[in-house]
């Protein structure tokens, strides 16, 4: 009887000390999961892919256009020695000067005026020629400014030839934009070197006579 007055009461201490220890427990460790890649910092392309080229300054006067309104076509280029000789006077026209938008060779219709002055001068004179030079502004490779030079001339050519001045009777230029008559390096500067200018060929009278 006495041993199972002892074996009662330690069995009650370990009961209670099982309760209170029981809520405890370690916590049961939990496998992380691969983070996705799409929660990864980007640091750049892979090791394998291609490398692209670095960017390119940006050449505003690169890219081929269309001249929707006087396309320089369709009139025969006249023959050099029909110029042979003849002299260069650029006083008669120089305040008839033609200028163009930005990568454009289209006539405007606000060069109307100029245009009329042009074939009113070489109307009233059947032995003058004329020269029409084109012109761009510093921005562009030079073969293209060259290039849309001479595109320019041409539309100012087919504009006269439809004010029925003979298309023989001119030649063109392009000089690009070696010859800017502003020197600058802005909008205003650019807008003076985008031009057509006319020059009066007249017959030299040391020439021999055919």
């Amino acid at each position: 009887m006495k041993t199972m007055n002892l074996i009662y009461p330690l069995a009650l201490a370990l009961a209670v000390t099982l309760a209170g220890t029981g809520c405890k427990h370690q916590p049961v460790k939990m496998t992380k999961l691969p983070a996705s890649p799409d929660a990864q910092p980007y640091v750049g392309e892979p090791s394998n892919s291609p490398t692209l080229p670095p960017s390119q300054p940006f050449q505003p006067e690169q890219q081929p256009m269309v001249n929707p309104v006087n396309p320089p076509v369709g009139i025969p280029t006249a023959p050099p020695e029909l110029f042979e000789g003849m002299i260069q006077d650029r006083a008669p026209l120089a305040n008839n000067t033609v200028h163009f938008a930005f990568d454009s060779a289209v006539v405007k219709t606000s060069e109307k005026a100029n245009l009329d002055a042009v074939a009113a001068c070489l109307a009233g004179d059947a032995t003058l020629k004329l020269l029409i030079e084109g012109h761009c502004d510093e921005r562009g490779t030079e073969e293209y400014n060259r290039s849309l030079g001479e595109r320019r001339a041409l539309a100012l050519r087919e504009a006269l030839a439809k004010k029925k001045l003979d298309p023989q009777r001119i030649r063109t230029e392009s000089f690009g934009k070696d010859k800017p008559v502003d020197p600058g390096h802005d909008d205003a500067a650019w807008a003076k070197n985008r031009r057509g200018e006319f020059v009066v060929l007249r017959p030299n009278p040391n020439a021999p006579k055919p």
